[in-house]
């Protein structure tokens, strides 16, 4: 029993039939009748398939994975700055962390290593190959989900185990490999080939892998080696991200690379599916018959303020699918996020109101009573008479770059609706504000206004699926962009900063800017200054983490000057990793010595 599950766990290919929602067939063959299907071109395409699973399942666009890449950084604290998801957003507070806090991506991670290994064990079995440049497209789709797979384990886990064969036994007392070493025998020999045999597209088959993918991630992993220095592939970087670059630039002929003339076009909701800036993304549609389909792309459900604390708005099905977005979210962003969006002129980066939502209107109708009177702390003017309409302004976050703000923070507890302030929601001291002194009565309490903040808002989509409404089962059909062509732009910045200090990365960070009119910027560039215009272009788009960890700034001094409310709790001996799933190692003989320090 006990080398069965480690079989499970680790070393196993696991093919696993429903649950997915993905445009990709999949089949549920086992032993002899899995090697009999992949003896054939059409057996094997339709096997593997499965290679996929694991994305679908647990990673991309999943709660876990967007907290995971999203939490934890210096852009994002718990809504109302709580004790929600501690392990991800405050490193369990200072406490004893969930050891199994990552399993699902433990397990579908290799899982889905397994499945590749199987495919590329077996190609040379194939009997009716049409050439051998199909047999190289096909497998490279293989070597490209390894290399991601494999990519996100490292990452997240420090080092792992490397398996790249079929896998024939159980190993009870697995080792761990360093992470630069799977990089260079794993990780960007895969997407090499991959990068090399892809198809450079495929009509009408979303969610696939594509040349462009390969290229993409493979300028992500050159650059990734430097976090454990080495710069062999810093040039490497450089030049792939230029021919991206080019390509894009002049018109997609040779790789369909594309960037949309307009940052609102990314997000909008005719773009969702189909969109023709991702470098790679995972499909997600009730067309592809999809058992959970509440379980398909969540990113939308994460990032929204608690509107319905104000009792003008309430959470109703038409409402959600109106909105396109979920008003009980997890995700309350940063002062520094929020400070990232003011530039040089003190106006407010185009972005901030392209992906942030900053008011609401009711919903029904509303009519103040005492307690809330006295809770949001309103002037004499506002009585048990005053009421709001559906439909009327609810709730409006304002900020002091914005053109109105004078007028609204002078008036804004006279109002009839929520006007909340930014500066009621931050302290100089770069903490969320959990306490607030009120007018009426002259007592401190608990912050009425932090419910209420900007919502990262470019996941909303219109395209909500409604499963099972009283038990909370409704998810997106936007497809998950995992890349896209912006950040192309952004990573030859950073290989050019470490490559020449910065001389050229301007070109780069300012076609960004330009096609989000933003004023261009002109001055020095730096490490720095490259995260800040990521997190101004990729906020919430599941990267921070990894971002933070690639530059070296992953650190306890660093959050904490960014981000105190998350970097009080960063600790650099043991955060620059996640726990290794105790469900893995209390079934292993060496689980201790496996374990990452400190957890």
């Amino acid at each position: 029993m006990k080398n069965r599950k480690i079989y499970n766990i680790l070393l196993a290919a696991v093919w696993i039939l429903g649950g997915a929602s993905c445009s990709l067939d999949e089949y549920n063959p086992g032993g002899s009748s899995l090697e009999a299907l992949m003896t054939t071109q059409d057996g094997f395409k339709q096997a593997i398939n499965n290679c996929y699973f694991g994305l679908q399942r647990s990673f991309y666009g999943k709660q876990i994975y967007i907290e995971l890449a999203e939490a934890g950084t210096d852009l994002w604290t718990a809504k109302q700055n709580s004790n929600t998801n501690a392990n991800y957003f405050k490193y369990a507070e200072g406490g004893s962390m969930n050891q199994n806090m990552a399993q699902s991506i433990w397990n579908s991670g290799y899982d889905g290593i397994g499945s590749c290994n199987i495919a590329l064990a077996l190609a040379d079995k194939v009997i009716d190959w049409d050439s051998e440049e199909v047999k190289n497209e096909v497998i490279a789709e293989a070597h490209f989900l390894r290399a991601l797979y494999y990519y996100n384990l490292v990452e997240i886990f420090g080092g792992v185990t490397f398996i790249t064969a079929k896998n024939e036994g159980v190993d009870t007392a697995p080792v761990r490999t360093e992470p630069l070493e799977i990089y260079k025998n794993c990780i960007i020999p895969d997407l090499e080939f991959a990068a090399t045999y892809l198809p450079i597209s495929r009509p009408k088959e979303e969610g696939r892998a594509l040349r462009k993918s390969a290229k993409a991630y493979l300028v992500k992993a050159y650059l990734t080696t430097k976090e454990y220095g080495c710069s062999d592939y810093l040039q490497a970087a450089k030049d792939l991200a230029d021919e991206l670059i080019r390509d894009c630039e002049t018109g997609g002929a040779n790789l369909d690379t594309y960037m949309y003339p307009t940052y609102n076009d990314v997000f909008a909701d005719a773009n969702n599916q189909n969109n023709k800036e991702s470098m790679f993304s995972i499909a997600c549609s009730t067309q592809y018959g999809s058992v959970n389909k509440w379980q398909n792309n969540l990113s939308w459900m994460e990032f929204y303020c608690n509107t319905y604390y104000f009792p003008a708005i309430e959470k109703t099905e038409d409402g959600i699918k109106q909105w396109g977005g979920n008003p009980e979210g997890t995700f309350m962003p940063s002062k520094y996020l929020m400070d990232l969006y003011v530039q040089s002129d003190n106006k407010l980066d185009p972005r901030y109101a392209a992906s942030f939502k900053t008011s609401w209107k009711a919903n029904k109708d509303f009519t103040w009573s005492e307690d809330k009177i006295k809770e949001m702390d309103r002037e004499g003017n506002i009585t048990t008479n005053t009421s709001l309409a559906a439909g009327d302004e609810a709730i409006r976050v304002i900020r002091p770059e914005e053109d109105d703000y004078v007028t609204l923070a002078a008036n804004k507890l006279k109002a009839d609706y929520m006007i909340v302030d930014t500066k009621d929601l931050y302290g100089t001291d770069g903490k969320v504000k959990m306490n607030y002194t009120r007018q009426n009565d002259g007592k401190t309490v608990l912050n009425p206004f932090y419910y209420f903040y900007p919502s990262l808002s470019k996941f909303n989509t219109t395209n909500i699926i409604v499963s099972n409404w009283s038990k909370g089962r409704y998810g997106s059909n936007a497809s998950i962009i995992t890349m896209r062509m912006a950040e192309i732009y952004l990573l030859a910045a950073e290989a050019d900063v470490y490559l020449t200090g910065g001389a050229n990365a301007n070109k780069y960070i300012n076609k960004v800017r330009e096609r989000a009119n933003a004023s261009q910027y002109n001055g020095a560039v730096d490490i720095q200054y490259v995260l800040d215009e990521r997190a101004r272009e990729l906020a919430g788009e599941s990267v921070r983490w990894f971002d933070l960890k690639r530059t070296g700034k992953l650190t306890e001094d660093y959050l904490q000057q960014k981000n105190p409310d998350v970097g009080q709790y960063f600790r650099d001996n043991t955060h620059t990793v996640r726990p290794i799933p105790q469900s893995f190692t209390e079934i292993i003989e060496n689980g201790v010595e496996y374990q990452n320090p400190n957890y």
